[in-house]
């Protein structure tokens, strides 16, 4: 096979899918584009090891396959516009490229907020530069740390500095828990506690209206008039999609790239979608297309879509992954498989207790959908047990919910 594709890119989702390419039985170039001067790295620990000054770049790095070696690698060059009925991307340096297939893996960046105040000392983590930066003000002595946010990134980087012995580490969060969106009422205060166990401060059902400082931040003015002293503030208050440069093609780009259930894009055969940038209909559960920010998705959607690129869809069964994630904090772990929050109506614990290791089941029309463990190692465990149920259970719903 002749020809080009580009690869728009160059994070984990980036990188599968040129290995996948190969795997597929595409011989022609590929390209991969990244916007940062960094090959591929992992992200995961970014929140954790690298904050705590476990672990370095080096350690972070993937090592490509051997049948990628030919690929061209441009990072530190970013898609700018693509003109998909010319089959064109342009990039930030002026230049173009044509390709005769295009993978859209451009990702996430963190959502920033919009209030009064200055910008020095206030961080957010999404890159090896992020994490790099705010790792020097952590380990500042007595340095009063304010996260908002109580996602996953909020969560985890808040028991980090709480590790590294901030004076005091406050987590702001609009909602009623932690981490409630995903996981329902049961865990959220299970996971709550174990936090506030630990030192961490919560100031729950508040909005942050703007920062207090002339240089640097020194506070966070709540909703309410109150204000919270910070010496460093973590903004972690979800994402944005990269998708400004796919503008003018006519796509639907509301929330991340609409895809088929094939990841195509705007009824292109040639341009596919991957990793958390794609909204996609995962035919296990329903025709609902849904953007997945979960470490497996960017392998198990570059493994589709290079199919998709290369042979078609002739033979292939719509894209259905199983998600997974995990996430630890402090000395314990959130692990998940499925889709837990297709099922937070109907929320059982399967194993354990809520007040130590436990293991919680999510349920749809009665089946299960989703489990997900809080505690030690023995509770993850039990969480991989139904890895098999999970991906059998649904198997019902496959079959008429995408043509």
């Amino acid at each position: 096979m002749s020809g080009r594709i580009v690869v728009a890119g160059a994070s984990l989702g980036g990188l599968r899918a040129a290995e996948q390419l190969r795997t597929a039985g595409w011989t022609g170039g590929i390209t991969v584009l990244g916007d940062e001067p960094h090959p591929p790295y992992n992200r995961p620990p970014l929140s954790k090891e690298v904050l705590a000054g476990k672990a370095d770049f080096a350690s972070l790095a993937f090592t490509p396959k051997a049948s990628v070696a030919d690929v061209e690698w441009r990072l530190g060059t970013k898609a700018v516009a693509a003109r998909l009925a010319e089959r064109t991307v342009e990039l930030d340096d002026g230049s173009e490229l044509s390709y005769d297939g295009l993978v859209i893996a451009t990702g996430m960046r963190p959502r920033r907020l919009r209030c009064p105040g200055p910008a020095a000392g206030r961080h957010t983590v999404r890159t090896i530069d992020d994490a790099q930066a705010l790792r020097g003000e952590l380990t500042r002595p007595g340095v009063r740390v304010v996260v908002v946010g109580a996602g996953f990134i909020g969560c985890e980087v808040a028991a980090t500095a709480v590790g590294l012995g901030a004076a005091e580490v406050t987590v702001v969060e609009p909602l009623p828990l932690p981490m409630v969106g995903p996981l329902g009422e049961l865990l959220a205060r299970a996971l709550l506690r174990r936090h506030e166990e630990r030192g961490v401060r919560f100031v729950l059902g508040a909005a942050v209206a703007g920062f207090e400082g002339q240089d640097r931040v020194t506070g966070v003015v709540l909703g309410d008039g109150s204000v919270l002293a910070a010496d460093v503030v973590v903004e972690s208050v979800g994402s944005v999609a990269n998708t400004e440069w796919l503008g003018g093609n006519g796509l639907d780009l509301d929330d991340g790239v609409l895809t088929d259930a094939h990841l195509r894009v705007g009824g292109r055969s040639e341009v596919v979608a991957v990793g958390d940038v794609a909204r996609f209909p995962n035919a296990r559960y329903d025709g609902v297309p849904r953007r997945v920010e979960h470490w497996s998705v960017p392998a198990d959607s570059a493994k589709h879509a290079a199919k998709v690129l290369v042979g078609g869809v002739a033979g292939l069964t719509p894209f259905a992954p199983l998600p997974t994630f995990w996430s630890d904090q402090h000395d314990f772990r959130l692990q998940s498989f499925g889709a837990p929050a297709l099922g937070l109506g109907d929320v059982r614990v399967l194993d354990g207790d809520p007040s130590g290791d436990v293991l919680v089941g999510y349920h749809r029309d009665g089946l299960l959908v989703g489990v997900v463990a809080l505690g030690g190692p023995a509770a993850a465990r039990g969480a991989a047990r139904y890895r098999a149920e999970l991906l059998k259970q649904p198997a019902l719903t496959v079959q008429g919910a995408l043509k």
